[in-house]
């Protein structure tokens, strides 16, 4: 079975908590957009993970890995999977490249064995797996709250053209975590007010709203992160921020032409550029 695994990018992010086991509580508007991997699941006896980029684990520090293990422990059934992977989403860039692998596993695996599953057993396993599993797992618009297992779809965007950069650094969402101090964080996303604007189409009211708290970090570590934003808007972007932990950053457009000309601009200071839209 052939699935498309699409990236996630966040919209706001804010962190109101922390809980006992070390996890913040958070809450984000998330959407997906048209850059893809493509994940190939078949049964195997054991399981098996192959990537086309060298550098990506194999093993069970594979979110996709540790999605079949989640897979066959809480069904009982004693079966493997072949899982290959083609990454096209940057790797630790804060676009879920390896949590929408990890959904698109479950996913398969369930289709495969029968539906074996209810999807709300499937958002069960995919929390324990990762904290964006289970966004990804659903594939659309939606709130995230809890550790983000807790969704509340939303209305999707009308059609929006995104510009992704990602500079050449690589961020550790544990670590950027660690960083953040939740009960001193002054400036936090107008989370309902960004809601909002997505009920009425407003694509410039949204990204006037649009915030992610984890910059406060990301951007004092990483000044590139702030330069990149403001090429972004000086470019004709309606609102740019940072996705996740980062690094990437990115626009929202209302023309191609301006994402694509800011595009050519960023590819002297960044790892990976790309226009594409959201979904």
């Amino acid at each position: 079975m052939i699935l498309q695994a699409p990236a996630k990018i966040n919209l706001t992010l804010d962190v109101v908590g922390k809980r006992e086991d070390g996890y913040h509580n958070v809450k984000m508007i998330m959407e997906t957009v048209s850059l893809y991997d493509t994940v190939t699941v078949f049964k195997r006896k054991n399981i098996e993970v192959k990537c086309n980029l060298p550098y990506v684990p194999t093993d069970e520090r594979n979110i996709a890995y540790r999605a079949a293990v989640g897979f066959f422990e809480s069904t009982g059934i004693e079966g493997g999977a072949y899982i290959n992977i083609v990454k096209r989403i940057p790797v630790a860039a804060g676009l879920a490249g390896g949590s929408t692998d990890g959904a698109a596993v479950l996913k398969g695996l369930n289709r495969i064995y029968g539906n074996v599953l209810t999807y709300k057993q499937l958002i069960e396993v995919a929390a324990k797996v990762g904290a964006d599993v289970p966004y990804c797992l659903n594939g659309r618009m939606a709130l995230a709250e809890g550790i983000g297992e807790i969704l509340t779809p939303i209305k999707n965007l009308p059609k929006t053209i995104v510009l992704l950069a990602k500079p050449p650094i690589s961020l550790s969402t544990k670590l950027v975590y660690s960083m953040i101090k939740w009960d001193e964080i002054k400036l936090h996303p107008d989370t309902e007010g960004a809601l909002s604007a997505i009920e009425r189409e407003d694509i410039n009211g949204l990204s006037a709203r649009m915030y992610n708290v984890l910059e406060e970090v990301s951007c004092e570590k990483y000044p590139i992160i702030k330069e990149i934003k403001l090429k972004m808007l000086e470019g004709g972007a309606l609102g740019s921020i940072m996705s996740g932990s980062g690094p990437t950053v990115f626009g929202l457009y209302d023309s191609e032409e301006k994402a694509n000309k800011t595009m050519e601009e960023l590819k002297s200071m960044c790892q990976f550029v790309y226009v594409g839209h959201t979904l």
